[in-house]
């Protein structure tokens, strides 16, 4: 495999252990969170810059279906990660705390916790590297294809019904169209559940992200 390309995985598997951790706010910390988040904030710079073809290409030949959904997520990222970070702006008591910025912090903690998740929704929705990773694991995993692909669809299917359970279970509905303006944390509860629930959840919208493209790609 190519320098570059272990690079881009790398940022990629760094966005997302990174991204995990930011959705534990109150287990990890405000002070950790907000170093996190500007962290993420460049992972997600470095990731365009290597990708810089693949996005100008977005906008050029024909407009197919695939094209037009891998475009729309793309923008719609973007938006989210912009808002997340002139809401951390709003709100920060650390990273950004030398800013003469004064007021704004409620509207900044509701948009903060609108475009996060969010944010984690459309990042997960880009499914369409599914393919990729299906590649990869085909690779790794010898032995007959019918067979190979029955159990890497089976193990798609089960994490992404357990993953609908998890995101009822951590009310996760209520953060994204703000039902509520704090998010629930059990202390008490081990730190592994919540990323293994908030894992599953993020493997429902890669499995639902994947078959519109799927299905675009037929078309």
């Amino acid at each position: 495999m190519k320098p570059k390309m272990m690079l881009k995985i790398f940022v990629d598997l760094g966005m997302t252990v990174l991204l995990m951790l930011l959705m534990a706010f109150e287990l990890i910390g405000q002070t950790a969170h907000e170093w996190i988040g500007a962290g993420l904030f460049l992972l997600f710079l470095l990731h365009h810059i290597l990708n810089w073809n693949g996005s100008r290409s977005l906008f050029r030949g024909s407009c197919t279906p695939v094209r037009m959904l891998q475009a729309l997520l793309t923008a719609l990222v973007l938006l989210t990660m912009l808002g997340s970070l002139v809401s951390a702006v709003l709100i920060s008591r650390e990273v950004f705390a030398f800013l003469p910025i004064q007021g704004g912090r409620a509207l900044g903690r509701s948009l903060h916790m609108l475009c996060a998740y969010w944010s984690f929704v459309f990042l997960s929705l880009l499914g369409f590297h599914w393919n990729m990773i299906l590649g990869m694991a085909r690779k790794l995993v010898k032995g007959d294809s019918r067979i190979r692909r029955a159990a890497l669809s089976l193990l798609g299917a089960c994490t992404a019904a357990y993953g609908a359970y998890a995101l009822f279970h951590r009310n996760i509905p209520s953060y994204l169209f703000l039902q509520t303006q704090f998010v629930f944390f059990d202390f008490e509860e081990p730190l592994v559940f919540f990323f293994l629930d908030y894992l599953a959840a993020m493997g429902l919208f890669v499995w639902l992200g994947h078959l519109p493209a799927k299905g675009a790609r037929r078309l």
